[in-house]
């Protein structure tokens, strides 16, 4: 049976670490932070764009129906 290469490392600091390792662990950090960031933007955007259009229209002068916004005419 084959085994597999599981790594397990401690995220956060390392106790034996030296300035390098503290500035790599930051920006990797920084980069898993911004990547989770972009990941929700992304999904809040997709899903929310259509809704607030349609607010956007509603709470407009004149004020439209729901279905005038919603119709293609």
């Amino acid at each position: 049976m084959a085994s597999r290469g599981v790594s397990l490392k401690a995220k956060g600091k390392s106790s034996n670490g030296s300035k390098g390792s503290e500035d790599r662990s930051l920006s990797e950090s920084v980069k898993e932070w911004s990547t989770w960031a972009m990941k929700k933007a992304k999904v809040i955007t997709h899903y929310g764009f259509i809704p607030f259009v349609i607010i956007i229209g509603v709470n407009s002068e004149p004020k439209p129906q729901l279905s005038q916004l919603l119709s293609p005419v």
